[in-house]
């Protein structure tokens, strides 16, 4: 087939592991749904307060998206805050670390996208947060 179509109703919500006290964030992992060859993508649902673990791939570049409410990214080493609202977007180059948060008080969301899609996972660093 020449092209696949997701819709809200295809994707699977999966609660990521977080302590007993912490917000949770959600991934809908899309890559094997789309037939993605080359590339790799998620959509991620943040509850406020919620935090991504702080990473760098080594090889993968990284292009977030949001799509509602606001994402706060700690880049770089020392970690530099950024943040985005809807509509606006975060490219990352391999190899620079990240940490996705949700300081807001509505559900963030995000859609991330990464070329090369790496075999190996991301080297976990200490919080940023």
């Amino acid at each position: 087939m020449g092209f696949r179509v997701l819709r809200p109703a295809d994707l699977e919500w999966i609660t990521r592991p977080h302590e007993p006290n912490e917000p949770a964030r959600h991934v809908a992992e899309l890559s094997e749904l789309a037939g993605f060859a080359h590339t790799r993508a998620n959509v991620w649902r943040y509850e406020p307060g919620a935090k991504g673990r702080r990473h760098r791939h080594a090889h993968q570049e990284e292009t977030f998206v949001v799509l509602a409410g606001t994402l706060s990214m700690y880049l770089g080493d020392p970690p530099e805050r950024q943040d985005v609202s809807s509509g606006g977007l975060i490219h990352v180059e391999p190899g620079t670390p990240l940490q996705t948060v949700n300081h807001g008080d509505e559900e963030l969301v995000l859609y991330a996208y990464g070329t090369p899609p790496e075999s190996e996972r991301a080297e976990i660093l200490d919080s940023a947060v």
